[in-house]
């Protein structure tokens, strides 16, 4: 009697593992552009700051990642049993907020990249100054990441929303997990690609001098790709969101890209592109008109002293 029940336990315990590596499997790949996009994002967000405090910069955005989904994992569980309808909601404005974030950025490049260009660079920063454009490197990562956390627990929320509430808690924990160590995991090895083609550089073997030769000169313009990807990011991710959240401008993009889809040749591009640049443009108009919104708000709002 006690086996049978013990075999019992352990065969249920055994299912619920497997729908567990299922729902997991089944989530991380629909959070994987997402990942990318988190990836790109938190890369050019922690770029900057000196060499010998660039893994340190990374581990506290990954400590603020992590206490993002501290936060976000019960936050979406509590929501999900007694106000569902709120999700959506909270997404577009977390959407919106991207892509305000986005097109700021890209107004400051176009509005004063030339003067900042021209302008002398300074011989050296004071140490209060370095640390402060630190803190407000980490904490800009860390409010980036909580929009895209947020975006990959509502995912995958809605991958487990029909399963008990054990198998929930244990897929949304394990994804916050693995994605966080993930994405920074990543993002550490990018940084500090250019310490590792210098060491390289210095071995004996001309080849690997060659490489790492080749790896120093190469990791600048990885920062400045990244530095594009980040911010097209930012509008694709933040305008994909909201048109999610409007189902007409969502149905609207699809048979564009539908349409799109018949053309000869590029045809197939367009169906597959179609959605992902309406979004970027779409992401682009929302982030201009909520930087409107704001500086016209800022403006009447009077200032103190």
């Amino acid at each position: 009697m006690a086996g049978g029940s013990l075999l019992t336990l352990l065969d249920d315990i055994a299912s619920v593992l497997d729908d567990v590596a299922l729902m997991s499997k089944m989530a991380a790949r629909k959070t994987a552009g997402v990942l990318g996009d988190d990836l790109a994002l938190n890369a050019e967000q922690v770029t900057g700051v000196s060499a010998d405090r660039e893994l340190p910069v990374v581990w506290a955005v990954a400590k603020g990642s992590l206490l993002n989904k501290v936060i976000l994992v019960p936050l979406a569980l509590l929501i999900s049993a007694f106000a569902p309808w709120a999700i959506t909601p909270l997404l577009m404005l977390g959407g919106a907020f991207l892509c305000y974030e986005g097109f700021e950025k890209l107004a400051h490049k176009v509005l004063h990249g030339k003067e900042e260009k021209h302008q002398p660079k300074a011989e050296e920063k004071v140490p209060d100054d370095l640390r402060a454009y630190e803190k407000a490197k980490v904490k800009g990562a860390i409010r980036t990441d909580f929009i895209l956390s947020a975006e990959i627990v509502a995912i995958t929320l809605g991958t487990v929303a029909a399963a008990p509430f054990i198998q929930q808690v244990i897929v949304l924990s394990g994804i916050a997990i693995v994605m966080t160590l993930g994405v920074y995991g990543i993002v550490a090895g990018i940084v500090k690609l250019d310490d590792l083609g210098l060491w390289m550089s210095k071995k004996s073997s001309a080849l690997v001098q060659k490489l790492g030769g080749w790896i120093v000169d190469a990791a600048p313009y990885l920062m400045k790709i990244l530095s594009v990807v980040g911010t097209a990011a930012m509008f694709m991710v933040g305008g994909g969101i909201i048109v999610h959240g409007l189902p007409w401008v969502h149905h609207y993009f699809e048979h564009l890209a539908e349409s799109g889809a018949d053309l000869p040749t590029v045809g197939t591009v367009i169906a597959g592109l179609g959605p992902t640049l309406l979004n970027l443009v779409f992401g682009i108009i929302a982030g201009a008109i909520v930087l409107l919104v704001v500086s016209g708000v800022g403006k009447l709002i009077p200032r103190k002293g």
